[in-house]
């Protein structure tokens, strides 16, 4: 990821479209509530909350998000693992979208960690309107969000890479909320 995507997401308000460690996503800084606004504006998501990602725990924890989450689950990062956790602070309501709760991540790609340490936490969700597939090339999210994003950073054919996969804890039992690149359950995971 190029130091441009870096200094453009840091700019008050930006969203683009970026490749992650898992597929195209729309991107926006989670400390912006006006990004994060827009971001789920051209989603067209009301009530769904994007994805946390992070290049370390200790950025969660500095956005508001408790560490006894984070530390019970850190043990599936860096990885495709998003990781739904409580998210009460109410200071957080405009990522949460009064879900209480937030999926979040610690990528194992180099690129987006070096772009994640220069800006932060980003929310992010995959670069398709809800129902739609995902895109996989940047002509495919130029095709969907065309002029309403700042800018676009072409990662090249994403077309072979999956979601990540979606859990929830409870009672010491994971839920697998969505399938996708990782496998996770029976205290294993495998891509």
């Amino acid at each position: 990821m190029s130091n441009s995507s870096a200094d453009k997401l840091n700019k008050p308000g930006a969203v683009g479209v970026i490749p992650t460690d898992t597929v195209y996503g729309l991107a926006a800084r989670a400390a912006d509530p006006n990004a994060v606004e827009r971001l789920y504006e051209l989603k067209k998501r009301e009530a769904k909350p994007g994805t946390l990602i992070a290049a370390n725990i200790g950025q969660l924890e500095a956005l508001g998000l408790k560490h006894r989450y984070l530390k019970a689950v850190e043990e599936f990062w860096p990885g495709a693992v998003s990781v739904v956790i409580p998210a009460a602070n109410p200071e957080l309501k405009y990522l949460h979208r009064g879900k209480m709760s937030l999926a979040v991540r610690l990528p194992d790609d180099a690129k987006l960690q070096k772009l994640l340490e220069q800006t932060g936490p980003l929310l992010t969700t995959s670069a398709n309107q809800p129902g739609e597939p995902t895109a996989t090339t940047i002509k495919q999210t130029k095709a969907i969000f065309g002029g309403q994003v700042d800018f676009y950073e072409d990662g090249g054919d994403l077309s072979n890479r999956q979601p990540s996969t979606v859990i929830r804890i409870i009672d010491d039992v994971i839920e697998v909320l969505r399938p996708g690149a990782i496998k996770v359950g029976d205290d294993t995971m495998n891509p």
